[in-house]
């Protein structure tokens, strides 16, 4: 984990004073900024292209983990039935 800035982080005063000022920073660093309610870290602000970024990287890992798992449960397919599979999938999708 990277350790926070201190201008990574804001207090929540901050943000409503100057909420347009906090977003520009967001994105021109493209390093998210953790808002603070009474001295505590309560939300965090970032720009959407590294939101959607991180949640494209998120979901790939997920998918990675679905995958070890299945292996590991011996829910697999050989290649073979695999281009079958989808062949067949294919082929329904053209017939509609």
């Amino acid at each position: 984990m990277t350790r926070m800035k201190r201008q990574d982080i804001a207090p929540i005063t901050e943000l409503k004073r100057d909420a347009a000022a906090l977003i520009e920073r967001a994105s021109e660093q493209r390093s998210p900024i953790v808002i603070t309610q009474n001295g505590r870290a309560t939300a965090v602000l970032q720009d959407v292209e590294s939101f959607e970024q991180d949640r494209r990287a998120f979901a790939l890992l997920k998918l990675a983990l679905q995958g070890d798992t299945d292996i590991a449960k011996g829910r697999v397919v050989s290649r073979a039935e695999y281009k079958k599979r989808l062949a067949a999938l294919i082929k329904a999708r053209q017939a509609t």
